[in-house]
């Protein structure tokens, strides 16, 4: 016989939102009546040199690691823009999520997405530490201080919010509503916008981030060759299009430029969002950002 520490009842939860099958939900639809709406996540992330955290693509060295730093670096250098160059190709808008240290490193690559009008959401300061390991007013004030330092260099304050390394504190959620945020991108369980609540009582949207269609574990963690998440991206897309004739749907790509900025994987991701923005020209999906798709469930469940 087993004996659970937790006895035979309900486990400890979140108290954030309760559990909803998605088969059960109000039907509604995206602007021009589209059923899956498709975002791009652009993380545009600067580390500490000899600060020891971030992917890798070689074993890790005794700090400084060169090899790996440079590696990340050619992202801010070389692969954002090549990213960039795509995506006013296909007239894609992008969410990019920053690391406030690029206003003082590359201030010329967030004003490249600002300049595109590319939504810009907060991301930290830099991706060298977690703001889970903050006290409560250390994470307050950082959750300020990025807010303020975008407002500031764009002339808006950012609606959303994604922790670097998705690294939260039991008080997360309570302090991005407290800050002014509108949504967080933290939450990866599921494929519909879901409303959070926190301690003031104010609502806290929960927009969907994928944690598998995300070239970081899927290329790094597990290997996956850049032709294979390409195919990743057609499949999952092609996929939640025909789901979405049941329900309204959030499909998320996440991509970091020093993996698909790599020429031979940004030649496979070209392949992938050609194939979305046929869709996308042909009217079936709603090409957007999380802030826009933020802004559409607020004012259909204003109560929610």
């Amino acid at each position: 016989m087993i004996t659970s520490i937790y006895g035979d009842g309900p486990l400890p939860g979140h108290g954030r939102f309760g559990y909803s099958p998605i088969t059960r939900r109000p039907d509604y639809t995206w602007p021009n009546g589209a059923r899956l709406a498709v975002y791009l996540g652009f993380n545009l992330e600067h580390f500490a040199f000899g600060g020891g955290l971030g992917a890798r693509i070689g074993p890790a060295s005794p700090e400084p690691d060169v090899l790996n730093y440079s590696w990340r670096e050619y992202g801010n250098r070389v692969g954002a823009w090549r990213c960039l160059e795509l995506f006013d190709q296909l007239a894609l808008p992008a969410g990019c999520i920053l690391n406030t240290a690029l206003y003082e490193h590359c201030p010329e690559l967030l004003a490249a997405c600002a300049a595109r009008g590319d939504e810009l959401i907060g991301h930290g300061h830099t991706n060298s530490e977690r703001q889970g390991d903050f006290a409560e007013a250390e994470e307050a004030a950082l959750l300020a201080a990025c807010r303020e330092r975008i407002a500031q260099a764009s002339g808006g304050a950012p609606a959303g919010w994604l922790s670097p390394w998705i690294s939260e504190s039991p008080t997360t959620p309570d302090l991005l509503a407290e800050a002014g945020y509108r949504y967080t991108l933290n939450w990866a369980h599921d494929d519909q916008p879901v409303p959070m609540h926190t301690r003031s009582g104010q609502r806290l949207w929960s927009i969907p981030y994928p944690q598998e269609l995300n070239d970081i574990p899927m290329i790094i963690a597990r290997q996956l060759d850049g032709k294979d998440f390409a195919q990743m991206v057609v499949d999952n897309f092609d996929e939640m299009l025909q789901q979405s004739a049941a329900q309204p749907l959030v499909m998320g790509i996440a991509l970091h430029p020093y993996l698909v900025g790599q020429p031979y994987r940004l030649r496979h991701l070209r392949r992938a969002l050609e194939h979305v923005a046929r869709a996308r020209d042909a009217g079936a999906v709603w090409f957007t950002t999380p802030g826009a798709i933020c802004a559409h469930v607020d004012a259909l469940f204003p109560s929610a």
